[in-house]
């Protein structure tokens, strides 16, 4: 369990005056990001330059099902495995990709490229829903979905089971609540590459879930072994959507990443 002291993990993208360089302005003024595959400039360097990655593990989708890739530090803060874990072409941002054929862990039927949470000295992080307050904000956009079954989680409270997540299905971009995985709208028309703020936080067996820094869904839930997650977890495989091929994928843009413990 952490520990109840201050212990904040700054995650931020590389350069500010970077992270505006793919930016469009949508009809509705709503801020959108295009989507783009790693521009192989050796300038832009690895995700690690872009993101703090010190107190995370990745998995990726690439391995075999029940043993799919997983790096922790420090081999993560150099690892650069486009195009499921890479940086945007002007390097204000890390991209995930999960296709649908992607390898899978044994206890879930879908694959994802995504960080998870660890301690500083390098283990599984594990906290308690009643004890502390815990909080992760995450700055992206979700640029791609999967076909047939257009649904990925983007951020995440898990502690073997999925405790609340921030879910988009179609244009529906929902916060979830346990097994109801649609609990609370946040908005029906999402569009693909519009970047937003989504935080969690959880103090009091109390889950708290804010959509750019509105406060959207409060959810009672008691647990312990918490631990946040951030990256794609595309809710599609080769039996849900078709082609079973890589390039049928979900897909996510991180920009700014803040884990705190209180």
């Amino acid at each position: 369990m952490v520990a109840r002291s201050t212990s904040t993990i700054a995650i931020t993208a590389r350069k500010a005056l970077a992270a505006v360089a793919t930016l469009t302005l949508a009809s509705a003024g709503t801020l959108v990001v295009s989507s783009s595959a790693h521009a192989d400039d050796p300038s832009c360097g690895v995700p690690g330059s872009v993101l703090n990655l010190d107190n995370w593990k990745v998995q990726l989708p690439t391995g075999t099902d029940g043993s799919p890739r997983q790096v922790k530090p420090p081999d993560l803060q150099t690892l650069d495995a486009s195009p499921w874990f890479t940086t945007d072409s002007d390097c204000s941002a890390v991209q995930f990709r999960s296709p649908v054929n992607g390898a899978r862990t044994a206890n879930t039927g879908y694959p994802r490229s995504e960080l998870r949470e660890l301690t500083a000295d390098g283990s599984l992080a594990s906290w308690s829903s009643d004890s502390g307050t815990h909080t992760m904000t995450i700055d992206e956009a979700i640029t791609h979905l999967p076909e047939t079954k257009p649904e990925v989680v983007a951020g995440q409270i898990h502690n073997g089971d999925d405790q609340a997540t921030f879910r988009l299905s179609g244009t529906n971009l929902y916060v979830t609540n346990g097994d109801d995985s649609r609990y609370q709208l946040i908005t029906d028309s999402y569009q693909l590459g519009t970047r937003f703020e989504a935080r969690f936080t959880v103090s009091d067996d109390t889950i708290k879930a804010y959509y750019n820094g509105t406060l959207v869904a409060t959810i009672d839930r008691s647990f312990t072994n918490g631990n946040f997650k951030a990256g794609v977890y595309t809710q599609a495989n080769c039996v849900k959507s078709a082609p079973c091929s890589s390039s049928n994928y979900g897909e996510t843009l991180i920009y700014q990443l803040t884990v705190s413990h209180d």
